[in-house]
């Protein structure tokens, strides 16, 4: 029986490993990141994959910094004969790259050499991207470097969001590694390596990046609103005031407004100008010190005092 050291941390991981179990791999050792405050009130929470880790009955290792913890030592001390990482947060170093037989391999959510990096789903969606898909990779010290051992493939919607594609890609890995371990343990499976020339890069998401840009088309403003969604979330601001955006949908309209121009204010109704003449209609936000609310219940509260021929937007403030 094969015998490996697990690390993640995301509920993206956590299929990945219950797979791992159920197919009847022996895994040593689940290593995550430290329980972290969550929400306003700061609650310690335990990392997703921890959860599973426990109810599943296996030791669960929490390096604040991998490198040259007690908890590496322990992997070495393990001596697994493969490492498999899916969303752990932190580089390896060398040392311990090097401890198994079968080396170290990792589920990444992008089709390799494209979205490098820490927000690979976000950027696919942002960018307005037809597809996206998982890489299963050789792990190597250089980020999401390493020669690629197979890939799946798969479409994101229209109502895709960060949250759907995450669930969706957490299922595709799985599956693709079950199906990938088998060659790849006999020797069967060459690996190939990327193409340099066609990297990309999905570092992970700035404070800045989260603003929109209404200069940019009610499209992807919409890819935008959808990349980042459930997290971190896009915002506008309106006289000052941060609205967080949930859910948009571009409109057929054309405008000749100037971008971040509301042109149209309706029972139901928010209607903003965006770049290229296009229209974006604001469906779903949360207004700063409020809750998440539809275009409906925002325009009959607080939004009731906005008017049409204002400007959204931190440029306009």
């Amino acid at each position: 029986m094969t015998k490996l050291v697990f690390m993640g941390t995301p509920a993206f991981s956590v299929p990945i490993l219950e797979g791992l179990v159920e197919a009847g791999y022996e895994v040593l050792a689940v290593v995550t990141q430290p329980d972290r405050p969550v929400g306003r009130k700061k609650t310690i929470t335990p990392p997703p994959v921890k959860v599973a880790a426990e109810a599943l009955g296996l030791e669960v290792l929490q390096p604040e910094k991998i490198s040259g913890s007690k908890e590496m030592e322990r992997i070495i001390e393990l001596a697994p004969d493969l490492l498999i990482t899916a969303a752990f947060g932190q580089f390896l170093p060398e040392k311990l790259l090097q401890v198994p037989q079968f080396g170290a391999i990792n589920v990444h959510a992008s089709l390799l050499p494209k979205y490098r990096g820490g927000a690979p789903v976000h950027y696919a969606i942002m960018n307005g991207d037809q597809e996206t898909g998982v890489t299963i990779m050789e792990m190597i010290k250089k980020m999401d470097a390493g020669g690629i051992y197979s890939q799946a493939r798969l479409p994101i919607t229209q109502k895709d969001d960060v949250g759907t594609m995450f669930e969706k890609l957490s299922l595709l890995g799985r599956d693709l590694l079950l199906e990938t371990l088998p060659q790849l343990l006999a020797g069967e499976l060459e690996k190939e390596p990327q193409d340099e020339a066609e990297v990309t890069f999905s570092p992970n998401i700035t404070r800045e990046q989260e603003a929109v840009d209404w200069t940019k088309s009610a499209h992807l403003i919409d890819c935008q609103i959808r990349g980042m969604r459930p997290w971190p979330i896009a915002f506008t601001t309106y006289q000052g005031a941060r609205w967080k955006l949930w859910g948009a949908t571009p409109l057929a309209e054309t405008t000749e407004a100037a971008p971040g121009t509301i042109i149209h204010k309706g029972k139901k109704e928010l209607w903003v100008a965006c770049g290229e003449g296009t229209v974006l209609a604001i469906e779903e936000l949360q207004p700063a010190g409020k809750g998440r609310q539809n275009i409906q219940a925002f325009l009959n509260g607080v939004g009731h005092q906005v008017t049409v021929g204002e400007k959204l937007g931190v440029a306009n403030d």
